[in-house]
């Protein structure tokens, strides 16, 4: 047994006599999180407006995507194999489709799916259970979340009645950001520094 399944053994072992799991929490709809910046006319110009806000990058088009790897030199990656076919037509951008860690230090980008989007906020919602490798979204520089148009929700309370049974969900808005020394903004410390949302029809 290697120290991480000791570990999650150990979490597991503490967690067993405990009751179940607590309830997803009650969330008011009405709570507005972030006020719409103007009109929109779709869910997904909404979320494109409050996550370019939140310094995260919106792209509904896989050329554009393809570009904008090649002008930062992030052309070697990872990619969900569901999602390979998507990016198949790509030249100079290459990827793996099964997570190695021993390149974690290679991967310049990593290519996972999101389970929603959240227009208010400009949100993403990532769940263990449809993300095939977590690193993949936390530890490249450049994490592109794809999803469908249609996975896009208007609020906080739409996204967690998507929670479901998932034991672990990430809510990214925009980069990693940390303010914590001398009140100085620095993103790309603990997670991506370029947040990427690909919406596809």
């Amino acid at each position: 047994m290697n120290d991480r399944e000791q570990i999650f053994s150990a979490i597991r072992e503490a967690l067993a006599p405990l009751p179940t799991k607590a309830a997803n929490p009650e969330w008011e709809d009405s709570l507005i999180v972030c006020k719409a910046s103007g009109e929109f006319d779709s869910l997904k110009a909404q979320f494109a407006d409050k996550l370019s806000f939140a310094s995260g990058k919106f792209f509904d088009s896989i050329e554009a995507l393809e570009e904008f790897l090649k002008k930062e030199d992030s052309t070697f990656g990872y990619c969900d194999p569901g999602l390979a076919e998507h990016f198949k037509h790509w030249s100079g951008i290459t990827f793996d489709t099964e997570y190695d860690e021993a390149k974690i230090n290679d991967y310049s980008f990593g290519i996972t799916r999101a389970s929603a989007a959240i227009a208010e906020s400009g949100t993403l919602m990532l769940k263990d259970s449809v993300t095939s490798a977590r690193l993949a979204a936390l530890a490249p520089w450049v994490h592109v979340a794809v999803l469908a148009e249609s996975d896009i929700v208007g609020t906080i309370g739409e996204a967690i009645q998507r929670f479901g049974d998932d034991p672990s969900i990430i809510f990214a808005t925009g980069p990693s950001k940390t303010a914590d020394i001398e009140g100085i903004l620095i993103e790309g410390v603990h997670g991506p520094g370029i947040q990427i949302a690909l919406v596809l029809p």
